[in-house]
């Protein structure tokens, strides 16, 4: 479930608001890079605001890294099949969402798919397709349903010996909501916060006008085919055209479907707009897994998210409140 990205932050360099400007610090967290641009007065301000948005992704990555072998996630994948683990609130509510999604994604989102057997290799050593016990093997202790919560006593349990659960396909979103949220609260009147293409915006450009992004073309990634507004909310784009194996000219993604260990197929991109960078991050790698017809199906019923999507042919697909103006 790891994605490629191709979004491109476009922003206008002229400052009409007095005193204001952007400033734009580049860093590696969460073994990520982060883009981070506040609008302030001076260096001076903006540093020190970004410095604090730093300092909360960090603590995020404390809390949801499978790395960490005394985070909270770390306990709970290490007791899987032996005994619930009391944790924070944060992460409880934080997993308690990421249930929620799966069960509003049919499963084709599902943060225990860390349990998957890595048989699948996109790094050029991969010499056969692996065959369908190996397949049906991989997933057999993925499964959101076997996540026991206790509200009550703030406990996570997997049922099931070996099974894992990670944040991959949704933690930088929550980051990069994280970071926003407390920028805001600090008196930071816009900016965006780019966790590796997990995109979060707020207020204008100095100019007053809005933030745009630039998606870009997946058939030719110096190009770019849609100029998108975007006010106090997240896009995200999923692509699978850098990272695929090749088997008798057939194509396979390295978007695995957690539900059945197969390649995603049919899509090469999808973007997703939504109010929060958590959940534009997990539906745009749902959108993908659950394939064009019942991904946009399901983006059509959802209030506030929109989706464009890119399939193995080029044609591009929207859902049915946004409009792409193609440069």
């Amino acid at each position: 479930m790891i994605r490629q990205v191709s979004i491109i932050l476009i922003f206008c360099s002229c400052v009409i608001a007095i005193g204001q400007q952007p400033y734009k610090q580049t860093m590696k967290l969460m073994g990520s890079r982060f883009d981070i641009t506040v609008v302030a007065k001076d260096s001076i301000e903006a540093n020190l605001h970004i410095l604090l948005a730093v300092n909360e992704i960090k603590r995020i990555e404390k809390l949801i890294s499978s790395w960490d072998t005394n985070s909270e996630t770390s306990l709970i994948n290490k007791n899987a099949g032996v005994s619930p683990i009391q944790v924070s609130q944060e992460l409880y509510q934080l997993i308690e969402r990421s249930i929620k999604i799966s069960e509003l994604t049919d499963g084709a989102f599902d943060i225990s798919y860390a349990s998957i057997d890595k048989i699948w290799q996109f790094n050029g050593s991969m010499q056969r397709l692996p065959n369908v016990k190996e397949i049906k093997q991989s997933v057999a202790k993925v499964g959101y349903k076997n996540i026991v919560l206790n509200k009550a006593e703030s406990t996570i349990f997997l049922k099931q010996k070996g099974m894992k659960i990670g944040f991959g396909a949704i933690g930088k979103g929550y980051a990069a909501d994280k970071a926003k949220e407390l920028l805001i609260s600090k008196g930071v009147v816009s900016g965006i916060v780019n966790a590796s293409g997990d995109m979060n915006t707020w207020g204008r450009q100095p100019n007053g006008e809005e933030w745009k992004v630039a998606i870009t073309n997946p058939l030719n990634k110096n190009k770019a085919f849609a100029l998108l507004p975007i006010t106090n909310g997240a896009v995200v784009t999923s692509g699978n055209y850098e990272k695929f194996v090749l088997f008798d000219g057939k194509k396979y993604s390295h978007i695995i479907d957690p539900r059945t260990g197969y390649p995603s197929k049919g899509i090469i991109s999808v973007t997703v707009f939504a109010p929060k960078s958590e959940l534009a991050d997990a539906l745009a790698t749902s959108v993908f897994v659950m394939g064009k017809e019942v991904g946009l199906n399901r983006i059509n019923q959802l209030p506030n998210i929109e989706c464009v999507i890119v399939d193995d042919l080029g044609k591009v697909s929207t859902s049915k409140n946004i409009k792409i103006n193609t440069l």
